[in-house]
């Protein structure tokens, strides 16, 4: 039963945050996209609406039974979410399920009682498209990127955004194989979930800087300097032998920059900040340092 409960509440924890995350990376492809690129266009919607009716089943499932840390972590949404998606699809075009938004914003958190046999096999079956949908996701994305890298194909995302959302793809896939093999998720060590994560936040403070506005010095600067105290980190983190000091920098960075971020989608929203930055593209990445902190804190 223990294990049964493990595998149901990590299972939904786990699309709650990256089925949303992929959703938003089908989103942000479609709209680099040009009119060359049509085809790109329609399987990058086809893997937007699939990630959404995913992460809508996920959410219908949750309810009484996900944990209340990560419910409250502003790793699912955050106070900004919902205002981000109306922004984004605004100018975008591009239809977002807002329901979905709202659906979550009202999950509560439960426990093991409601964990059944029944709930077991709902979970799995989920997994399973899961893990289907990523392969061909994960396909998608590389295609994408071998064709920017051989000039066959153009969009507004840097090539070193493709490789960024193909490993956090391959990492949701990862952690759904080990499920489906063991019934568990935390195969990675916290060295190992530092430097994924690490990588991740000094990706993000590049991209920041490459959408932000010339023009503004100070917020393209700040950019740079979590960057580089980012990749500070990476490269300690291969000779330090003190790992509980690593983690209290890892930690204490990612703090600071969720206050950059956080101040970043308010910019943003209310039209304060010159970028090219989409909010929900800013909601997304606040989101994910959201999502590493809890780590960091567990």
């Amino acid at each position: 039963m223990i294990d049964m409960e493990r595998y149901v509440v990590s299972s939904l924890e786990l699309h709650l945050f990256f089925a949303r995350i992929m959703k938003e990376h089908a989103l942000f492809l479609k709209a680099g996209f040009t009119p060359a690129n049509q085809d790109f266009s329609r399987e990058a919607a086809f893997y937007q609406r699939e990630f959404e009716m995913l992460l809508r089943r996920a959410v219908q499932l949750s309810g009484g039974v996900v944990g209340g840390q990560v419910l409250s972590s502003g790793e699912i949404v955050t106070e900004f979410t919902a205002d981000a998606e109306k922004k984004t699809q605004c100018f975008t075009g591009i239809r977002i399920d807002r329901e979905i938004t709202r659906m979550e914003a009202m999950l509560r958190c439960g426990g093991a009682a409601r964990v059944t046999p029944a709930l077991c096999r709902q979970v799995k079956r989920l997994n399973r498209t899961a893990l289907h949908l990523l392969q061909g996701l994960i396909g998608f994305k590389e295609r994408i990127l071998n064709g920017m890298l051989r000039c066959r194909v153009f969009t507004t995302n840097y090539p070193l955004l493709i490789e960024h959302i193909i490993r956090e793809a391959k990492l949701y896939q990862t952690f759904l194989c080990s499920a489906e093999r063991e019934g568990r998720l935390d195969i990675q060590t916290m060295r190992e979930t530092e430097t994924f994560w690490n990588q991740i936040m000094m990706e993000h403070a590049l991209f920041i800087r490459g959408l932000l506005d010339p023009a503004e010095g100070a917020l393209v600067e700040t950019s740079n300097t979590f960057a580089r105290e980012y990749a500070a980190l990476l490269s300690r983190a291969k000779t330090a032998n003190d790992a509980a000091m690593l983690h209290r920098e890892s930690l204490n960075e990612t703090l600071k920059f969720r206050e950059f971020k956080t101040a970043g989608v308010k910019g943003i929203e209310s039209c304060e900040i010159r970028s090219i930055i989409l909010p929900l593209l800013a909601d997304h990445v606040l989101r994910e340092a959201n999502h590493y902190i809890r780590l960091l804190n567990a």
